[in-house]
């Protein structure tokens, strides 16, 4: 993908002067009314090699552009915080607000092609990010980001003579360490990875435009001219929506699925109830302090019909944690600033990091719920939803988050029943509204949005529990027995893994000392005699 940004390409200093007034009016103008209409936001993302110019082309942008609705992010190697959560978890909540620009001074793809150079991941691994990758941009898209991406390219021999350029000038030979310089030694391998991993992220809905670095005026002007495309593009219609990966769900033509085949009569008598409460709770306060549990996140997902019980299951839960350790967010109506971001960026912020408990009460998954249902969003919007939830599923759990999903099932005799009692009882009588008996209405669709959500998003690392709650004690003690032994499983295969972890270093560092004792005797051959060692073999 280098070729064409190899070319030496060069822009004269008239050309330069005469072509800058009027681009820079064009981008304020384009600048102006993406903020005013605040339709869609541009997620720009600046690569290249050291040195190729990728600093001076955000400096131009902020010279050119109006810095008030610029924002950079410049991504260091992740700090302590940010490894105990999901790769992407940093990314996530840096995306700016519809009506703005974000500038991303190294992004997701540093951390990949920085790895695969290093050896750390295999080419395989790369692939299966890149295709992670992809679908993450194609939701942004999807969700009125317009994805930018810039690769400022430099030759190897461009590359050492910039150095050798910035070096001879005081005022900006800082700017070049023993470490640049190590890394041109590593150069045509960074050309050949991030060459293919470029091209295995080259989509239609996010493209790669590679700039050439040589030239200073060249660059300026072609970084200007990519985002000034970007930003008409973000004031055309939007475009028609992507393809989904399935059509909606057909009803099951014998009726059953797997909401109709729960025995919602269980119960759970008052006294064997107390008794398993108290042992699971206990249970459950244990396994909340295990050591192995500080290398791990948990997430649990509560979700349900109205009136199911979600409030007090968590309740029960919660009474077993440390108020220091867990944070319950309670999930509503997006607000403004929500609404300004992607639909997953309100649940992103939240993830919990290692050692740490999150309980969503209301997730993610109203997008194929309530915003279905209700006419929210349009039903390529909900379609589409089921690959991006089960893709934010796949990065929590390799992050090292265990993920529990309940849904807490009822009938609709039952929730007809606790809807009048909530009327009748003064301190339960907030938990009832008009929207409770309007959604009412609607319980066919809600069921058959169940069972498309359950069929569609219950995978093996993050599978649905679903749960009979007629009766309370049961689903109470059901949820409880199942984060108990969940979490038992989970933390097995903690200790198993790092134990195979421990053992690899082991036998690395293991290896590295057989090969200091090879170069050690081959340093001791090569060592000359001393004089006495010689005198006694003459004699």
């Amino acid at each position: 993908m280098f070729n064409t940004a190899e070319l030496g390409h060069k822009v004269s200093k008239s050309q330069f002067k005469e072509m800058v007034p009027a681009l820079r009016a064009a981008l304020l103008d384009a600048q102006a009314t993406l903020f005013l209409e605040k339709k869609k936001s541009i997620v720009l993302l600046i690569s290249g090699e050291d040195g190729a110019g990728k600093r001076e082309s955000i400096g131009v942008l902020y010279e050119w552009m109006d810095p008030r609705y610029l924002s950079t992010l410049a991504f260091e190697p992740p700090s302590d915080d940010e490894r105990e959560r999901p790769m992407m978890w940093r990314y996530w909540r840096s995306l700016p607000p519809k009506g703005r620009i974000g500038i991303f001074a190294g992004s997701w793809y540093s951390d990949p092609i920085r790895q695969r150079i290093g050896g750390e991941i295999s080419e395989k691994a790369l692939e299966a990010r890149a295709q992670q990758i992809n679908r993450f941009e194609a939701m942004l898209v999807a969700e009125g980001a317009v994805v930018v991406k810039l690769w400022i390219h430099l030759s190897q021999d461009g590359q050492r003579k910039r150095f050798e350029s910035l070096q001879k000038d005081p005022r900006t030979a800082w700017r070049v360490t023993p470490w640049n310089w190590e890394r041109l030694k590593s150069y045509e391998q960074l050309r050949t990875v991030s060459s293919e991993f470029l091209r295995a992220t080259n989509t239609h809905w996010a493209p790669w435009v590679v700039v050439e670095g040589t030239d200073e005026r060249y660059r300026s002007l072609r970084v200007a001219q990519v985002v000034h495309a970007a930003l008409l593009s973000a004031q055309s219609p939007s475009a028609a929506p992507m393809p989904v990966p399935a059509p909606a769900a057909e009803p099951d033509v014998d009726g059953r699925n797997v909401l109709s085949v729960l025995d919602l009569e269980q119960k759970l008598a008052d006294g064997p109830y107390k008794k398993e409460l108290g042992e699971l709770q206990g249970r459950l306060s244990v396994l909340a302090r295990d050591p192995r549990l500080q290398r791990r996140g948990l997430v649990l997902a509560f979700e349900g019909a109205d009136a199911a019980g979600k409030g007090g299951a968590i309740r029960r839960i919660s009474a077993a944690l440390d108020a220091r350790q867990f944070q319950i967010v309670p999930v509503a109506a997006p607000t403004e600033e929500e609404r300004a971001q992607p639909h997953l960026w309100r649940f992103w912020r939240h993830m919990p990091r290692n050692g740490h408990i999150t309980v969503f009460d209301r997730t993610w998954y109203g997008r194929v719920l309530v915003e279905r249902v209700e006419g929210f969003c349009a039903p390529a919007d909900w379609q589409r939803a089921y690959t991006e939830i089960n893709d934010l599923e796949h990065e929590l759990v390799q992050g090292g988050v265990i993920v529990m999903k309940f849904w807490l099932q009822i009938s609709q005799e039952e929730q007809l029943r606790r809807f009048r009692e909530r009327e009748q009882i003064p301190f339960k009588r907030f938990k009832i509204t008009e929207e409770d008996w309007r959604n009412r209405e609607k319980w066919q669709a809600y069921q058959r949005a169940v069972c498309d959500m359950v069929e569609r998003t219950s995978t093996e690392s993050a599978p649905w529990t679903l749960v009979e709650a007629n009766d309370k004690n049961f689903a109470r003690v059901k949820i409880l027995r199942t984060v108990c032994e969940t979490l038992e499983q989970q933390l097995a295969l903690t200790s198993t893994l790092t134990g195979s972890k421990e053992k690899e270093k082991e036998k690395e560092k293991e290896k590295e000392k057989e090969k200091e004792k090879e170069k050690e005797k081959c340093r001791s051959k090569r060592k000359p005699q001393p004089p006495a060692e010689r005198k006694k073999k003459t004699k």
